[in-house]
């Protein structure tokens, strides 16, 4: 029936009648009588071996002729990435998690045909122990506002028929068609929106800032170039559900008078490219995309780059310069991107999930809009919860929600009843915050506040057997290896950061270095050319100012507490508990331990690497880590 429309229509849709025409047959097309199953193909489950799923779905379903019983779809990243590989099925949504191929003949067989459920495959809450059925029932889930992530699991993001059934391009064609260029800005204006790839700066005036700039010629950019360690919302929303980018850069590109479009994507999310560039196609076939978008005699194309992976071009006078083709490396922004980007024309930069937002606002409005959020943070943030957590994956929450809310509710709190430490936001180059401000917040002044920022989406929870030294030397070491060099506060900064770090780290600390760093970070703050090296101390500055004691006794005592740094720990074995079982001999790869069968071993420390092979394999705990 799809088909039918279309080829009356001349495959492109000519107006917004046709669009909503279309929009009607795929509905009423659609038959409520099927069950659905969801299969999440993000990149997170298809590591956990969602394909080989997705491949035995489609083979059962064609064994069984089960093609009018089932409506089947592989989707875009349902968030709940640990869980993975992830199932769906609906109408009543039953979750399963960490499903195999060699399940789904029975999800087939006894849920989906028999309605019954199959109990080994259900969530069960860390805490209590309880079978939770329902995706909606999750906790995980629960305390999160998926706007934007929402449809991650309900639609094929290869199929632009399901992402138009949605409610997929109204917003882009009452923006063409029933708004001006004025009212869509004024509309983002009042509506709060700020870019969500870090620096949080007001959309709606950036906008603004490039309709007004002279020149004939002018660039709508997304910025994909997701650098972050742990950090991949902007991949999972290209992934899951490209059309919301593309259709939120349209309406841009309609405010501001621009006719062609880039997505600066990284080279390393092959699975985020391969769907843009089909969504793009589609788009393009559809009229969407192209020339006389809707009748409304708007053209615009989107074209994709890919970056070579550094870091420093996130940021984004070296996205600019790399889309040039020249070397990435950041310039001084005397002169802003709205009057002179790409190739020195006024240029519109947004993160992905500012684009995504677009539609979202168009459609429903600003007020509706600054009802989610704080007063200088509206609307929702997507995060990527990782680290020391039980529930980590993709979650999008209110600004305003507490730390607390975060770990404790939607991530199921710390694994192993071990105690929390300190949870880094912002990336690399964010702070980390300590317990007793849990109860801050989530927005972007309230993170500023603590040392620490909203960056692109990072969140990684640590506990007590994280060592805040090592963490700082290790962010300091990443962005010291991804700085392009090119000024001298940032080039020399971090790597005299970096030396100091390693010395304490390994028991050659001096009572200056902590005066040392806290100079060189007010010299980044001042000096560095770009946002890259002036936030670059924050997990230097947060640690020392939040952790000191773990600084003093790595500097003083030559100890580590959390019992990380190796050169500044010692195993011992006590043989008042050692059973002389040699399980910790076995496991010992220099043959440091030594002893007679049940009798106490003992560690030669000359020969010992520190690797903790011994501590990990003694079941007596008679190993001692000091």
């Amino acid at each position: 029936m799809v088909e039918q429309v279309r080829k009356l229509l001349d495959r492109k849709l000519k107006n917004a009648l046709q669009l909503e025409q279309l929009r009607q047959t795929i509905l009423n097309d659609k038959d409520s009588s099927r069950v659905t199953v969801s299969v999440c193909g993000g990149t997170g489950c298809r590591a956990s071996g969602a394909q080989a799923v997705v491949d035995a779905f489609y083979e059962e379903i064609e064994k069984q002729e089960l093609q009018v019983k089932i409506e089947f779809k592989e989707t875009g990243c349902h968030g709940f990435c640990e869980r993975g590989p992830v199932v769906v099925i609906g109408p009543e949504k039953i979750f399963y998690q960490h499903v195999k191929p060699e399940d789904v003949p029975e999800i087939i067989a006894q849920t989906v045909i028999n309605g019954e459920i199959i109990r080994r495959l259900l969530y069960k809450h860390p805490a209590t122990d309880e079978e939770i059925t329902y995706e909606s029932d999750l906790p995980f889930y629960k305390r999160q506002m998926r706007l934007i992530l929402g449809t991650n699991g309900e639609i094929d993001p290869t199929d632009i028929t399901q992402y138009i059934a949605a409610g997929g391009y109204s917003a882009l064609s009452k923006a063409v068609l029933r708004m001006s260029p004025e009212k869509i800005i004024n509309e983002i204006t009042r509506s709060g929106l700020r870019g969500r790839g870090g620096g949080g700066f007001s959309t709606g005036r950036k906008w603004q800032s490039c309709r007004v700039a002279e020149g004939d010629i002018k660039y709508v950019l997304c910025n994909a170039d997701e650098g972050d360690p742990g950090a991949y919302p902007d991949r999972s929303i290209l992934e899951g559900n490209p059309h919301s980018v593309i259709e939120g850069m349209i309406i841009g590109a309609y405010a501001i008078g621009s006719n062609q479009g880039y997505i600066y994507v990284r080279n390393e999310y092959p699975l985020a490219v391969e769907h843009a560039r089909i969504a793009i196609d589609q788009a393009t076939d559809y009229g969407l995309l192209g020339e006389n978008i809707l009748g409304s005699g708007f053209d615009f194309k989107v074209t994709i780059n890919k970056g070579g992976g550094a870091f420093v071009c996130g940021e984004s006078s070296a996205l600019i310069a790399s889309l040039e083709g020249k070397v990435g490396e950041p310039k001084a922004k005397y002169v802003h991107m709205s009057e002179k980007g790409l190739w020195d024309r006024p240029s519109l930069l947004n993160n992905v999930k500012t684009w995504a937002n677009i539609p979202l606002i168009i459609n429903k409005g600003a007020d509706w809009y600054t009802k989610i959020g704080t007063d200088g943070s509206k609307g929702t943030m997507i995060f990527s919860l990782v680290g020391k957590i039980n529930n980590s994956g993709l979650v999008e929450v209110p600004m305003g929600i507490t730390l607390r809310e975060m770990i404790y509710e939607i991530g199921g709190g710390i694994p192993g009843g071990k105690k929390f430490k300190a949870i880094q936001t912002g990336g690399p180059s964010g702070g980390c915050i300590p317990e007793q401000y849990l109860d801050t917040p989530v927005d972007f002044d309230e993170l500023k506040k603590l040392g620490s920022m909203m960056g692109s989406g990072g969140m990684i929870v640590m506990d007590e057997d994280n060592c805040m030294v090592d963490i700082a030397r290790y962010f300091i070491d990443f962005l010291k290896g991804e700085s392009c060099g090119k000024c001298t506060p940032c080039r020399e900064g971090l790597s005299k950061l970096s030396e100091i770090l390693n010395r304490i780290t390994h028991g050659e600390g001096r009572p200056e270095d902590l005066e040392t760093m806290q100079d060189i970070g007010e010299i980044l703050d001042i000096g560095a050319l770009c946002a890259l090296g002036r936030t670059a101390t924050n997990p230097v500055l947060s640690t020392i100012k939040y952790f000191k004691d773990e600084y003093i006794a790595h500097i003083r005592d030559k100890k580590c507490p959390a019992g990380v740094c190796r050169k500044l720990i010692e195993f011992s074995i006590d043989p008042e508990k050692c059973t002389g079982c040699g399980v910790c001999a076995r496991a010992c790869s220099t043959k440091a331990i030594s002893g007679v069968k049940r009798e106490p071993h003992v560690i030669n420390q000359g020969m010992c690497i520190k690797c903790g092979a011994c501590f990990d394999s003694c079941k007596f705990n008679a190993v001692i880590k000091r």
